[in-house]
């Protein structure tokens, strides 16, 4: 038995997400959370295991949805398919809480969820057909597959657009910078190619009289260094509104592109904000406090997502015994806020080529 374990509390602030899907919160941490603690401090399972275990247990789930004769198989394959989910969260809190995270393990998490959504999404609608002879059940099927490859998909894209976004944006402030430096540097070689009647050493005599003109030279010069340092520990001085509030992946508060002061700081340089959400919520302005009230609960805004498309189709249908409703409920949700979050890019893209044109302007103001 391990004993540097923490207790319960400290547990779930390692192992819990800062902000995560409501059914997660809500129907899974509080059994996820206690029963990573037990697993960690009683056993030696590793979290590649685990999900394998949660792998399995959605075959199960499939299997009892392909028997699909009677409504007790299908409670009892959507029962088995959120024991399946909660095994699947384990897996990477396990990870968290032990530092057995890796890469490999990650890609066998998401091949493995892709697998089961298939397996039991054929399964469940093959049962319900050969139950009642609906061919809807078979296109269904595919509807499902379709739309849960369509969320990854989509989700995958819209993060690499985003990162795209936030490099160029950075590496015009990079570029900004060098200029900005290469300007404040002379070097004697070029100053006598420039001028080769200047007379060196009056000029060097001149310029080392007043004391305070040294004091003042190595001042500047530390403070520099000082300045370059710190901008490196504050990733060059640019701080992104959204992660600055969501203290991870997201938006936060709306802020205009300009420079503000680090409040408490005084010796670190104005840190420049970029907000490319600033139309979004100009236009929507009650998300902001939505989206606050959300995240006080740990949960994201994005309240349909690919987490509680499944639970609609796999668990809230067959417990209700009402498979077609509960499916093209869920799916015409998942779409909705799929496409919120496409109109939502298509803003910030906005936002980005005002930034950039925001960039050249002060470019050409600053060498005229």
């Amino acid at each position: 038995m391990r004993r540097d374990i923490p207790p319960l509390a400290e547990v779930r602030r390692i192992t819990q997400k800062k902000r995560d899907a409501w059914w997660t919160v809500m129907l899974v941490d509080p059994v996820a959370t206690p029963l990573v603690r037990v697993l960690a401090m009683r056993t030696k399972v590793t979290p590649n295991q685990v999900t394998w275990g949660a792998f399995l247990l959605g075959l199960v789930s499939a299997a009892c949805f392909a028997w699909g004769d009677g409504w007790r198989w299908l409670i009892a394959g959507a029962v088995v398919y959120h024991l399946s989910f909660i095994l699947d969260c384990v897996d990477g809190k396990l990870a968290r809480l032990t530092g057995q995270g890796s890469v490999f393990g990650a890609w066998l998490d998401f091949v493995f969820d892709r697998i089961r959504v298939m397996a039991c999404a054929i399964a469940l609608m093959a049962g319900q057909y050969q139950r009642t002879g609906d061919t809807a059940y078979i296109w269904l099927a595919a509807v499902v597959v379709f739309l849960d490859g369509l969320r990854y998909i989509n989700s995958l894209e819209i993060f690499k657009t985003r990162h795209t976004m936030r490099k160029q944006i950075k590496a015009h402030i990079r570029a900004a910078r060098r200029a900005e430096d290469t300007a404040g540097v002379a070097f004697m070689e070029d100053l006598l190619r420039d001028n080769p009647e200047a007379d060196i050493e009056q000029d060097l005599r001149k310029a080392a009289e007043p004391a305070e003109l040294a004091e003042l030279a190595e001042l500047a010069e530390l403070a520099e260094r000082s300045e370059g340092a710190e901008g490196t520990l504050r990733t060059e001085g640019t701080v992104r509104t959204e992660d600055a509030l969501r203290a991870e992946d997201e938006i936060g508060e709306a802020a205009e592109v300009g420079d503000i002061d680090v409040t408490g700081l005084p010796q670190r340089p104005r840190a420049k904000v970029i907000d490319l959400h600033q139309e979004f919520r100009h236009r929507f302005p009650m998300y902001l406090r939505l989206r606050s009230y959300l995240l006080r609960h740990r949960i994201r805004a994005h309240l349909i997502s690919g987490i509680e498309f499944q639970m609609g189709v796999f668990i809230v249908g067959p417990l209700i015994d009402q498979v077609i409703a509960a499916t093209v409920v869920s799916g015409a949700l998942l779409l909705v806020f799929e496409l919120a979050i496409i109109y939502k890019l298509l803003l910030s893209t906005r936002d980005f080529a005002r930034t950039l044109d925001s960039f050249e302007r002060e470019g050409v103001a600053a060498a005229a």
